[in-house]
C-alpha cells in the first residue's frame, strides 16, 4: 500500500509519461522533513527519483508552493550551487491530490544525529563538513540573481521586517498554546533591525541536516528551499549557527532533537563566522542579531508544525508531538535570553 500522499492510480501513469519510469513502482516516505512532504521512488528498471509535495491539509500557500520551488531548484542548476536536477513538475491537482515535482535522487549522508555523524563521518571529514557547508552558503549568497532569472523572487529591501510580520501573523493564529516570550522578542528584535547590506538569496532553513553530504563531508545537494526568497544573507548565517550547537551548550535534549555538531571534530560556531566572513567580506558584526531572530524564526516555525502535527496535516512518520511543545518552549526562552 502507497503511504499517505500518493494516489498511485494517477500517480504512477503520470510519472511513466513525464519522468520515463517503468511501472511497478515503490513509493517510500522520507520521514525527518517537517514541511513539505519527501518521497523517493524506485521504478523496476533500478531507476530511483525523488518526488516532493505540500503536507496532507492547508497549510500557510507561499511556503508550499510547489512551482516556486522547482524554479528555484531549476535556476540554481546552472551555479555553483549544488542542488538535485528538476525532472518534471504538475499542477493538475487530479493527478495526486496537490501539486508536486519530481527531482533527482542524490546519494548523500543526511547527518541528523551524533550517533549519524559518528557512524559515517571521519574527524576529517567532520571538519570539511563545517568548511564546505560555509562555502556552500557563501556561493549561495553570491548567485547573481538576476542573471539566473530570481530577480522577482522577492522584495529585496526590508527582508527582516517582513519576516517578523510574516512569522508573528502565523503565531496570532496558532491552534496551540503560544509563549509569550515569542511574541515579547518579536517586538524586542522589531526594535534593533541592523541595516541590511546588498540583498541575495536567502535559503531559508540553511543547516546540516537540509544538505547531503558524501563520505569526505563535502556538502553534495542543499535541499528544502520553500523557505527560499531574496533578502539579508545574515540570515543564513545566524540560523545555522542556532543549529550548530557545541559542548557544553545548555538545553542538550539529545533525545528530542539531534545534535550532531556537538561531536568531535566539527567546528565551532566562531570558526564558522570568521570563514564566512573571509569567503564573502561581509559585515558580520551584528551576527548576534541574527542569532536570536534565528532562534525566534525557528521557534515561530516549530509552532506551526505543532499545529499540523495535532491536526493530522503530517502523516504518520512516528513524531512525538509533545517533544515539539517542548522544543517550542524551549527556544522560546534562548530567544528571549539572547537579547537579555
Amino acid at each position: 500500500m502507497a503511504p499517505d500522499g500518493i494516489d498511485e492510480r494517477s500517480l504512477v501513469p503520470w510519472l511513466e509519461a513525464e519522468v520515463g519510469l517503468r511501472a511497478p513502482l515503490t513509493f517510500t516516505f522520507v520521514a525527518g522533513g517537517r514541511s513539505n512532504l519527501t518521497f523517493l521512488v524506485d521504478d523496476d528498471a533500478g531507476r530511483r527519483v525523488v518526488l516532493r509535495r505540500p503536507p496532507l491539509g492547508m497549510v500557510l500557500a507561499s511556503a508550499h508552493d510547489m512551482g516556486r520551488e522547482h524554479r528555484i531548484l531549476s535556476a540554481l542548476g546552472g551555479t555553483d550551487v549544488p542542488v538535485p536536477r528538476t525532472l518534471a513538475i504538475c499542477h493538475d491537482e487530479a493527478v495526486n491530490g496537490a501539486p508536486f515535482y519530481v527531482m533527482s535522487y542524490v546519494p548523500g549522508h543526511v547527518v541528523r544525529d551524533q550517533a549519524t555523524a559518528e557512524a559515517v563521518l571521519t574527524l576529517d571529514a567532520r571538519r570539511r563538513a563545517g568548511d564546505s557547508m560555509i562555502d556552500v552558503l557563501a556561493a549561495i549568497h553570491a548567485v547573481d540573481v538576476d542573471a539566473v532569472g530570481l530577480g522577482e523572487l522577492g522584495r529585496k529591501e526590508g527582508y527582516i521586517a517582513r519576516q517578523l510580520k510574516r512569522w508573528h501573523g502565523q503565531l496570532e493564529h496558532a491552534t496551540s498554546e503560544v509563549p509569550a516570550e515569542l511574541h515579547e522578542v518579536h517586538d524586542a528584535l522589531a526594535g534593533m533591525i541592523p541595516e541590511q547590506g546588498p540583498a541575495a538569496i536567502v535559503h531559508g532553513d540553511y543547516r546540516l541536516d537540509n544538505c547531503l553530504l558524501g563520505d569526505d563531508g563535502t556538502v553534495q545537494a542543499v535541499l528544502d528551499w520553500e523557505l527560499c526568497t531574496l533578502g539579508d544573507p545574515m540570515a543564513d548565517l545566524g540560523l545555522l549557527l542556532v543549529y550548530w550547537r557545541e559542548p557544553g551548550d545548555p538545553d542538550l535534549i539529545e533525545d528530542v532533537i539531534g545534535y550532531p555538531t556537538v561531536t568531535d571534530g566539527f567546528l565551532r560556531r566562531s570558526d564558522l563566522v570568521e570563514r564566512y566572513a573571509e569567503r564573502t567580506g561581509r559585515d558580520v558584526s551584528n551576527v548576534g542579531f541574527y542569532e536570536a531572530f534565528g532562534e525566534w524564526k525557528l521557534a515561530c516555525i516549530l509552532q506551526g508544525v505543532l499545529d499540523r502535527y495535532r491536526g493530522g496535516a503530517m502523516g504518520d512518520d512516528g513524531a512525538d508531538v509533545e517533544s515539539f511543545a517542548i522544543r517550542v518552549r524551549n527556544m522560546a526562552e534562548r530567544a528571549a535570553g539572547r537579547l537579555a
